[in-house]
């Protein structure tokens, strides 16, 4: 049976919290980033003057963990590696824009950066990008990470996920992820489903799937 998204009957939850000011500049910008603590919780973006200040409540954290543990049983069982940056601040002066994603992650250029600390301003940008957004959001999250040269962005609404790939500066959307052929959209749902339940049988599982595909595709 193929699963499907998660759909209920009852409200949409809410993941979280947003404020967001308009009509700032890149200097504004950076000015309120250095004034507030570098151990908040909140999460900042801003794109085309727009800076929204996120705080992130559960049902978009259990959902985050999960994709996160998704993307690194993934590319554990590929034998891929991976270089995790997590909500790293990402502030590009050059095309004036800022950013902490949910989860960042550099794996195809994961060697161009091992073992030492990311330049933005010098290194390309992360390979893969993953963000929930699960309650409306003033950021044209697209355009955002296009802007940075993020060459894949995942999006997670809390119900269906969309997966955009760069071509010539702009995303397009597509089915399967280009650095996770393996896998379809539906592995992912089923994965969060089965999570809902127990985490340590979803993971379990998850894993076994994913052996035996790779097993098949050596056969």
């Amino acid at each position: 049976m193929v699963a499907t998204p998660i759909r209920t009957n009852i409200p949409k939850p809410v993941g979280e919290q947003r404020v967001a000011f308009h009509n700032l500049s890149w200097d504004d910008y950076l000015k309120i980033f250095q004034a507030l603590p570098q151990d908040r919780h909140s999460r900042l973006s801003f794109c085309n003057g727009t800076l929204e200040i996120t705080a992130p409540l559960e049902d978009h954290e259990f959902a985050l963990r999960l994709i996160e543990l998704f993307i690194r049983l993934l590319v554990l069982e590929m034998g891929l590696k991976m270089k995790t940056m997590g909500s790293t601040t990402i502030n590009r002066k050059d095309v004036k824009k800022g950013a902490e994603p949910d989860c960042a992650y550099y794996i195809q250029n994961q060697p161009q950066v091992a073992g030492r600390n990311v330049d933005f301003d010098k290194d390309p940008p992360p390979d893969l990008i993953a963000e929930v957004d699960i309650t409306n959001t003033d950021i044209n999250k697209n355009q955002l990470y296009a802007a940075m040269g993020v060459p894949e962005f995942w999006r997670y609404n809390g119900e269906t996920l969309r997966i955009f790939t760069l071509n010539n500066g702009e995303y397009e959307e597509c089915e399967t992820s280009p650095l996770f052929s393996i896998v379809q959209k539906e592995d992912l749902y089923r994965f969060l489903a089965e999570s809902v339940e127990d985490e340590m049988e979803a993971m379990r599982n998850f894993q076994a799937f994913l052996k035996q595909k790779m097993t098949d595709e050596d056969n």
